[in-house]
């Protein structure tokens, strides 16, 4: 389980680029980089980081999902993801 500090990070983050980003795309397509570079640093998605809706683990995440590779073996297993089913041949 990730810190809850580091979860609110994320959100934070992800909130000032959705500010950010009608102004950033404008910038860039007028070449003013140097007023580019003014916002702030979390206003670029490049910071984003992919993590676990239910968890906040930053690493095995599943995109189609959204959730970690962990907590989707659990969910699968539990039968909570329709469609998923675990492979027997």
């Amino acid at each position: 389980m990730a810190k809850e500090s580091m979860k609110a990070r994320e959100i934070k983050r992800a909130k000032i680029v959705a500010k950010f980003s009608s102004k950033r795309k404008a910038l860039k397509d007028a070449g003013d980089y140097e007023a580019l570079q003014k916002l702030p640093r979390n206003a670029s998605p490049v910071r984003l980081h992919n993590r676990c809706k239910l968890t906040g683990r930053p690493k095995g995440y599943i995109r189609q999902f959204g959730i970690s590779r962990v907590a989707f073996r659990e969910m699968a297993n539990k039968g909570l993801i329709p469609g998923v089913t675990k492979a027997s041949w």
